[in-house]
């Protein structure tokens, strides 16, 4: 494995003297992140200002463009803007041919030394990635990814055969990808982009825990989910009959560990539970399947989010507060990348990136929802987090220091690329 294989004793400055050597006339390394996959879920676009946080840190000198998707808003990327003022964005798609859908993405094509995959549920941009290896004929590479086709589709290996790296954000989808007879020369695992994302909204985090009486340290943030999230609530699709039916069937159980879990921290503690949410849809869930549940003694201490938020005042929430548990990833990634602790609960319509927490030494802060045992854990655990909040720091920043050496590690072979 590259972590426990990579040559630590290069120095930074080699790195810097290889990069300066990279491109024509010593200019700076260009490169394009093919990234930002949806908005209506803050832990996604927190994939995107994660990477370019990434590559601002590690690779200083280098100009980086984004292509996103089309379903980037306005108001997103001026939250984007705010942290990253120079950043370009083109949107658009590249097709099988070759051809670029508009001359502004045909430009950045062609401005560029290096495409990066950024991190995501899957090879996300797999057909784009794909034309762009067939035809554009320059070097690029995958950071972060869950992969679970078996075997790949075309595209995937397509884009996997030529990449100089692909990394992957969970062990499972590593092993899979290394029973596939893949060509590629470094198959690895790295941390999920979203553990750099650094957005802040300070000003609005303030405004609501004042508004809500809610005092920095003294709450956990709770996030609810459905086994599938209903994006026919939210997008114009049509509704999942089956989808929804597993909701209905598994909500009250799903829900009934993180009940269990806040009525043992009110009743126990002095620590109050803020209800927020990940994506668009879980306001209303966090409503009916755990404020609505709560006995009456318990209520008074809870405070539930009702207006969906972005990813800058959701992490500004998240480091104020004194840790988090729920049914969600990158609510739980954004606070370790923070240094807040963070407990995951999963089930098995998730994809396998849960299991980045063992990998990052957190495995007894991850349960699994379809297994009786492990849900009984969850409020004991939870409880135990609120008991005892500096053990539950000092263990959040052991693993934070652990992603921040696989970040310095895989950055490096990013910017070997330009040697």
């Amino acid at each position: 494995m590259l972590r426990r294989t990579f040559i630590a004793s290069t120095s930074a400055a080699a790195f810097v003297t290889a990069l300066r050597a990279a491109t024509p006339a010593g200019r700076p390394p260009r490169i394009l992140l093919r990234s930002s996959w949806q908005v209506v879920n803050i832990g996604d676009i927190a994939h995107t200002p994660g990477v370019l946080a990434l590559i601002e840190k590690h690779l200083p000198t280098a100009e980086v463009r984004l292509w996103a998707s089309a379903d980037l808003t306005e108001e997103v990327i001026a939250m984007e803007h705010r942290r990253f003022p120079q950043l370009q964005i083109v949107k658009g798609t590249l097709r099988a041919n070759g051809q670029a859908s508009n001359s502004a993405l045909a430009e950045a094509l062609a401005w560029t030394d290096f495409l990066l995959h950024g991190s995501g549920p899957s090879l996300v941009a797999a057909k784009d990635v794909a034309a762009f290896a067939q035809h554009v004929g320059k070097p690029y590479g995958v950071y972060g990814i869950t992969h679970g086709s078996n075997p790949p589709t075309a595209d995937e290996r397509t884009v996997f055969d030529g990449a100089r790296f692909v990394f992957f954000r969970d062990e499972q989808s590593l092993a899979l990808a290394r029973t596939q007879n893949l060509k590629c020369p470094l198959l690895d695992f790295a941390p999920d982009g979203a553990f750099a994302c650094d957005l802040r909204n300070d000003a609005a985090a303030d405004a609501f825990l004042a508004a809500h009486d809610l005092v920095p340290g003294q709450f956990l943030c709770c996030i609810p989910k459905l086994r599938y999230t209903p994006y026919w609530l939210i997008r114009n699709s049509p509704k999942d009959e089956t989808r929804h039916a597993r909701n209905e069937a598994m909500k009250a159980a799903d829900h009934a560990p993180l009940l269990e879990a806040i009525n043992a921290v009110v009743r126990q503690t002095r620590l109050k539970i803020l209800l927020c949410p990940e994506d668009k849809t879980q306001m209303t869930v966090g409503k009916e399947q755990l404020y609505d549940q709560l006995p009456a003694d318990v209520k008074p201490r809870v405070v539930w989010r009702e207006k969906f938020w972005l990813t800058d005042e959701a992490l500004s929430t998240y480091r104020r507060s004194a840790g988090l548990f729920g049914h969600e990833q990158h609510s739980p990634i954004m606070c370790i990348g923070a240094g807040i602790p963070a407990i995951v609960c999963r089930w098995a319509e998730q994809t396998t990136k849960g299991d980045m927490w063992r990998t990052i030494g957190l495995g007894d802060w991850l349960f699994n929802m379809d297994v009786d045992a492990d849900k009984k854990k969850v409020a004991p655990t939870v409880l135990a987090l609120a008991k005892d909040p500096a053990a539950a720091r000092a263990k959040a920043e052991k693993a934070r220091a652990l992603v921040e050496r696989y970040q310095r590690d895989t950055m490096a072979v990013l910017t070997r690329q330009f040697a």
